[in-house]
This record gives structure tokens, sequence and C-alpha cells, in this order.
């Protein structure tokens, strides 16, 4: 492949987002070095060959490129001929419109709305790898006697026997139609985590291989790659039959027992390779694309990797959080969250509430914090998702819980005006959760990354450090209406009250 080099100078004061999600604790690029390479490494979370600047300008490419900000440039490295540098406008709202328009303009479609106006639960944190339909059941019935909403359940890793083998597991799931109807009789839509690996050896790895819908080595024997959970086959996203294959699995299940929606988790390019041999040929970027274009297939969809898709009704979560208060737990929330919004992923979730990594759970110290899991729940109404998994009510005291019960019901109530944000954004492609420098691009918000905006006129401002009551909070132009009563006139910068039983939020008051 014949490369090539370019060298963009950066202007005064210019400041840059894109590439990589999980690099949204980095924004703004521009003052201090950064490099990253989108070929093959998605972050394990979602990438797209996109980066812009808060001064209007962006770059583009149909290929993933390396780039990196070093000495007063950005230097940007991909496919001779496919890199694409655009002045879009004069800043950073205006850069992503020209960008969205011309290179992923929205589908007009938006995932279920049940998905922004109640919550989600994943038994993922109480079940792990044990999920059972006793288990479930009780899950879901004591969501219900603890006062939480009913929403989206998602019954996460291991429901099934053999990966691959996309049936019920006889032993955990003696009847899972029963099951199912008790949970929509709940109030519940119902979804599945499936992945495209394949346990090696079992009747569907040798099926799967005999009609060549697995990638396989330059020798033609099929790949079995390491991968969290062990070493499997891949199903190949390039092929359609394959595929199919897939898609029929998957509306038997939803046919036969009812289920609503599937979690698609894996994916990421870093469990493909170049040499992989594939029915068409297809980078490690690509292979996460096609698996990401199953999901357009259904309403109910929940990804953590993606490449490319911006703009599509496909559900975005951040990655697993760990349960803590900085590094990659609950810091780590709002500034990936932005980047999501700014790469075109308007349809984003924040990880579970408290965290949704496991290796937490199976450390010997692990203990949760409660107020950190009150200020998960917090920051996380204000998302255009919230998804819990570990149980509130398992977790917490009386205090505690009332307070995690407070931040799902803010959510709800908040409901019909994100479902409204959500509409807009299915026409549009803009983000749901907003950075301040893409709503008030002349107020030197650039650097602002620990609030944000859902929409133009709700400030969300929630408390992200360890024992704080109070919390400063930067005020653009305008009257902004507190969730306690105050009226605070921008633009301005203040510390507010911030108890543990108060999440900070303030409304912009009609001129």
């Amino acid at each position: 492949m014949d490369n090539e080099t370019i060298r963009i100078n950066l202007l005064e004061n210019e400041y840059w987002w894109g590439g990589a999600v999980s690099d949204g604790v980095q924004m703004p690029f521009g003052e201090r070095d950064h490099q990253r390479d989108l070929f093959g490494d998605a972050g394990y979370n979602q990438a797209s060959p996109l980066l812009l600047s808060s001064q209007g300008r962006s770059v583009w490419s149909e290929a993933p490129f390396r780039f990196a900000f070093e000495d007063g440039a950005l230097i940007v490295e991909g496919q001779r001929g496919t890199i694409k540098i655009e002045q879009g406008g004069e800043n950073l709202r205006e850069a992503f419109g020209h960008a969205s328009r011309a290179y992923f303009p929205p589908s007009g479609t938006s995932p279920d709305p049940q998905f922004f106006n109640v919550p989600q639960y994943n038994t993922w944190m109480e079940m792990s790898y044990d999920p059972t339909q006793e288990k479930v059941l009780a899950y879901a019935e004591a969501i219900v006697a603890n006062g939480f909403p009913p929403g989206i359940l998602m019954i996460d890793d291991n429901w099934h026997e053999d990966y691959g083998t996309l049936t019920f597991h006889p032993g955990r799931f003696p009847d899972p139609k029963a099951m199912v109807d008790r949970l929509h009789a709940l109030g519940f839509r119902v979804m599945l985590w499936v992945s495209p690996f394949i346990s090696p050896d079992g009747e569907v790895f040798r099926y799967l291989h005999r009609y060549g819908y697995l990638l396989r080595e330059a020798d033609g024997e099929p790949v079995v790659r390491k991968w969290w959970n062990g070493y499997s086959g891949i199903v190949d996203g390039t092929n359609e039959a394959a595929m199919n294959w897939f898609i029929g699995k998957l509306d038997r299940l939803m046919e036969t027992y009812g289920i609503d929606g599937f979690k698609l988790d894996a994916g990421d390019p870093q469990y493909y390779k170049p040499s992989d041999v594939s029915a068409r040929p297809a980078t490690p970027n690509d292979q996460c694309e096609a698996w990401a274009r199953l999901g357009l297939r259904y309403a109910f969809n929940e990804y953590r990797a993606c490449w490319k898709l911006a703009g599509q009704p496909i559900v975005q979560r951040l990655s697993d959080k760990n349960h803590s208060w900085d590094g990659d737990g609950l810091a780590n929330l709002i500034p990936n969250g932005l980047a999501q919004g700014l790469l075109g992923y308007a349809f984003n979730c924040p990880d579970m509430v408290g965290g949704g990594q496991y290796e937490d759970l199976i450390r010997p110290d692990f203990e949760v914090d409660q107020k950190l899991f009150v200020r998960y729940a917090q920051c996380s109404a204000l998302f255009p998702m919230i998804q819990f998994s570990t149980a509130p009510w398992r977790v917490l005291d009386d205090r505690h819980l009332a307070y995690c019960l407070e931040a799902a019901k803010l959510h709800c109530r908040l409901g019909p005006e994100i479902e409204q944000l959500v509409a807009q954004s299915a026409e549009t492609g803009e983000p749901i959760m907003r950075h301040m420098a893409y709503v008030f691009p002349e107020g030197g918000f650039e650097k602002v990354s620990d609030q944000f905006m859902l929409g133009n006129d709700i400030l969300a401002v929630p408390v992200l450090e360890k024992g704080a009551t109070s919390r400063k909070v930067v005020f653009p132009q305008g009257t902004w209406l507190g969730d306690d009563g105050s009226t605070v006139n921008g633009p301005i910068e203040i510390v507010v009250e911030a108890p543990l039983s108060r999440l900070p939020w303030y409304r912009r008051a009609l001129s």
C-alpha cells in the first residue's frame, strides 16, 4: 500500500477531537503530544477516521490512518489519495456538520425509543458467566419491587451453549419462552448477548468451516484466535452467506421466544489480522464495520466496538469502566461520551452504573463505594441512556439507594425531551450529548470536559470527585434555572453546593 504523510500546522488556539472514543479523556488534542494508529486498533470502543477542529477544519479518510500531534502540527499518514483535509466552517459545530453531511449522513432513523426513556439493565455484574432463568427472573422482579422502572433487560454472556451455538442452555434456561413472557409481562424488553466467535471443534464450527463461513489462514485452515474468553473461530463478516446464517439464528430466537434484540459484543479490529483470508478482501477495520452493520437489522441493538457507521441507528456503549473515581472510571464517562458524539455516534450510552469491569468483582479486596455508585448513577442520568447492572438494592443502604433511584427517575422524567433530541439527531446527525464548545463556539469552552450539554438547553454538571460536596460550574451566556430553584446569569464561573443528594443541572431560560 502506497502511503503519504501530510503535515497540518496548527492555528493559534486551535483544538482537535476525533479518532478513537477511548482517547476522549485526552481530548482536545493540540497542546500535548498525542498519537494514534487507527489501523487494526479502535481502542476497544468506537472509532472513526475523522478529526475535527475548533476552527472549522476536518480530516477524513475512508481508510484508517495514523495521526500525531507534535511540535505544533497535526501529522497524518495514510493511504495515498484518500485523506481529505477541508475547511467546513469556522467552529467545531460547523466542522462536524460539514463532515457529517459529506461522509456519514444521518439515516433518518434511530434505535427504539425505549433505550432513551427508561433504564437498561444488564445481568453481567450480577451473574457474570452464570446467568440462569431463575436468576434473571429474580433480578427483574427485584427491579420492580425496589421501585425502579422496568426497561430493557440484557441477558449477557453464557445464556447459550458453546459460542456460536445460539440456543439457550437447557440446564440453565429450561423454559426460555416462559421466562421471556414473564419479563414482557413485567414491562421489560429482552436482549441477548452474542458475538462473532465460534467455539472450535464443535458441531457449529465444523459446519461453518465446511461451507467456508469462517475466517481462514493462508493455508486454508480456519483461524482460531485468542480473545478474552479463550480461543475461537470467527465468522467472516464479508461472506454474505455466513452473515445470513447468523441472521437466521438471531431471527429464530426472536420468532421462537419473543426476544426483542441483541447486544452484539466483540468485533474489535484487534481480533482480526491483515493476513486473514476472507470472502472479500478486508482489513481488520472492515471486519469490525461488517459486524456492526449486522445491528442495523434490529431496533434493539447495542455495540461496544464499532468502526465508522456514524449517523446510523446503532446504540453505542462506552467500554467497561472501573469502579473508581479516576483513571478508567467515573472521570472517564463525560470526556469519552463527548467523543462519541463528535465522532457521529449520537445514540450513546455510558457504561453500567458503578462500572462494568468484571475484574473488579474477582478482586479479593473489592468493596462497593456507595458514594461513588450514586455519583455514577447521577452522571449517567443526563446521558441519552442509563444502564444498570450491579443491583443497587443489593450493594447500597436505604439512603444511597434512594439517591440512585431518584437519578433513574430523573432520566425517565426527561425521557420525552431526550426522545425529541433523538428524533432531531436521526435527521441532522448532531450529537445528543454535546460539548460545551459545540453549543457555544465563542465561549472559550474547548478544554471544559467535566460538564456537558444535553441538546442545546440542558447543562449537566455532575459531581465527579471523591468526597466533593460542591463543584465549579462554567455557565455560558444566558439565564440558567437550576434544579435547586436557583437562577444564574452567565457567562460566569461559580462554585455550587452539591451534597450527595444533589445532581446539579440547569435549564436555559427562554429569552
